[in-house]
């Protein structure tokens, strides 16, 4: 059984608020709590679903990032996008790994697509470092190819292109303040 905890997030919130919304701006929907996990997770196993565990991480920003957005520039791709982060929205991402992906190893980056609510193809932490973005949303794109049926891409090229891309590692974001804000 899942406890909420409502723990506080790990890193400034306004500090990542740029990591948010460069995945915000190209078409997610952001999992808060547990309940938004079940609303959009859970209530939409007839469809394509892309979820994204986002993260302060190095290889988040260099290639998990860039690599999904661009990925949703196919002409095909998932029918639902979601992100929650890791280390910002905690009972949120800890309910989604434990109801959604059991015996999977937490990790972030993470990156999954359900079809019928079925978990049909994963790109975790180990799968993403070391690659580029275009390697991601090349290997994405072929997945959206062969699994997915909505028309892309998720925004138009021009919003695309003027979405910011947030490229700094976690040890230079600060910590939230002790009482969790």
């Amino acid at each position: 059984m899942f406890t909420i905890n409502q723990r506080g997030p790990i890193y400034d919130p306004v500090a990542v608020q740029p990591m948010r919304d460069e995945l915000t701006g190209a078409g997610f929907t952001e999992l808060l709590t547990p309940a938004d996990v079940d609303m959009f997770v859970g209530k939409n196993k007839d469809k394509t679903v892309l979820v994204f565990i986002n993260s302060v991480c190095g290889c988040a920003a260099g290639s998990a990032r860039p690599g999904v957005t661009l990925a949703l520039q196919n002409k095909i791709i998932p029918d639902v996008l979601l992100t929650t982060f890791a280390g910002q929205d905690r009972d949120a991402v800890d309910y989604f790994r434990q109801n959604y992906l059991q015996g999977i190893p937490p990790s972030s980056p993470f990156i999954a697509l359900f079809k019928n609510g079925e978990l049909i193809h994963v790109l975790q932490r180990f799968n993403i470092e070391g690659r580029t973005a275009d390697d991601i949303a090349s290997e994405l794109a072929d997945v959206f190819n062969k699994h997915c049926t909505r028309q892309g891409p998720s925004v138009p090229p021009e919003v695309y292109e003027s979405l910011p891309q947030f490229k700094r590692c976690g040890s230079k974001i600060p910590l939230a303040n002790q009482s969790g804000q």
